[in-house]
């Protein structure tokens, strides 16, 4: 939701003096630079590294890795059958990025598509995609896709691979929060915190430090 709502706020009003291809560079500037590090610390990790729980390390040339590790590097999601850690992601040395992924994917649609939406149309749209949250929370079998889930049956873990199942999930994982987020953003009903960035910069402080 805070992934909507931010784009929603920050970009709405600037499509009148910023072009697709500004959009895409400054979303490339914020987002791609974790990227590429991510996948370079989880190539070193995965390459040295020696854990039972990874039994394709051993088997992996170097070669290989790099050559996934630039794949990496673009975001495309990487097919089971380049998998090389055996968990059927769609990064294998950064395993989250998949999360990021769809983000990416929504920040496309929004350029493309998502932005020209009226609050009304918005408005539908979170309330379609909540039906869809609560079909996959209350575990009901749509489209035929949910059938071996048992391990998280009625969550929303998953939407890390590109089987049918996970991307039902991931994409229910994407719509309906995203599009909360816009809608919020399209409301205009802000609260203004006089210093806002220092008492965030606090409680945020306040949550990482260590416990005395």
């Amino acid at each position: 939701m805070l992934s909507g709502f931010v784009i929603g706020y920050a970009y709405d009003d600037r499509w009148n003096q910023m072009s697709m291809w500004g959009f895409v560079k400054r979303r490339l500037i914020r987002l791609h630079p974790m990227v590429i590090f991510g996948s370079l610390f989880g190539a070193a990790l995965f390459y040295f590294g020696d854990c039972s729980s990874f039994p394709l390390i051993g088997n992996t040339p170097w070669y290989k890795t790099a050559l996934i590790m630039l794949w990496a590097f673009t975001m495309i999601p990487i097919p089971k059958s380049m998998d090389i850690r055996g968990w059927s992601e769609t990064n294998p040395l950064n395993g989250p990025a998949w999360s990021l992924q769809w983000e990416y994917l929504a920040n496309f649609l929004y350029a493309v598509l998502f932005r020209h939406f009226s609050r009304k149309t918005l408005t539908a749209c979170v309330a379609v995609f909540g039906i869809m949250t609560l079909v996959l929370c209350l575990n009901v079998d749509v489209f035929g896709f949910l059938a071996a889930r048992d391990y998280a049956a009625y969550t929303v873990v998953g939407g890390w691979s590109l089987t049918p199942d996970q991307l039902q999930i991931g994409l229910t994982r994407l719509l309906y929060p995203f599009f909360c987020g816009l809608l919020l953003s399209h409301t205009g009903r802000l609260i203004k915190v006089k210093g806002g960035f220092w008492w965030c910069s606090a409680i945020h402080a306040g949550r990482v430090l260590p416990p005395a």
